[in-house]
């Protein structure tokens, strides 16, 4: 397994309880209101001041959004190597569905011993692409939708 992996596996998102959800709600209000320039200053219950950027500290908002609403989360570094399994379940595709874009070059990826590995940016480069297609498809069938009269 490489480090990249062991990082993504750990720790196991767990599902934020009742009490977490409105703890991160309240936090994630807080924070969204307060845009620091030079990142956000927390004290620490020791009375340590730590300093946390900008970027961060956005993603920390987004962590604590999807809290509060109830859901699990897991931060993948972009440099990740995912196992078939993993990509698949990151598109929310079938694992054979997965191995046959692998397998018609639709998705780059290597062997690892036996094993297919997809480097997480190669997944995202996919489904922004995907997704954009899909985007450019619907806005076709909207406007035949509408040229043909169909009230859409």
């Amino acid at each position: 397994m490489t480090p990249a992996a062991e990082r993504i596996r750990k720790p196991e998102p767990a599902l934020p309880t009742e009490t977490d959800s409105k703890l991160a709600a309240e936090a994630s209000r807080t924070l969204s209101q307060s845009k620091p320039a030079n990142g956000l200053r927390i004290r620490l219950d020791d009375n340590r001041e730590l300093t946390i950027p900008q970027a961060a500290a956005q993603l920390l908002v987004h962590i604590l959004t999807e809290m509060a609403e109830g859901n699990a989360v897991r931060i993948i570094p972009i440099h990740a190597e995912l196992t078939t399994q993993e990509a698949a379940d990151y598109l929310n595709v079938s694992r054979p569905f997965l191995i046959k874009l692998l397998e018609t070059g639709k998705i780059p990826h290597h062997k690892t011993g036996a094993h297919r590995r997809v480097r997480f940016l190669d997944l995202a480069n996919y489904k922004k692409q995907f997704e954009t297609e899909r985007e450019k498809l619907l806005d076709e069938l909207v406007q035949s939708g509408q040229e043909m009269g169909l009230g859409y």
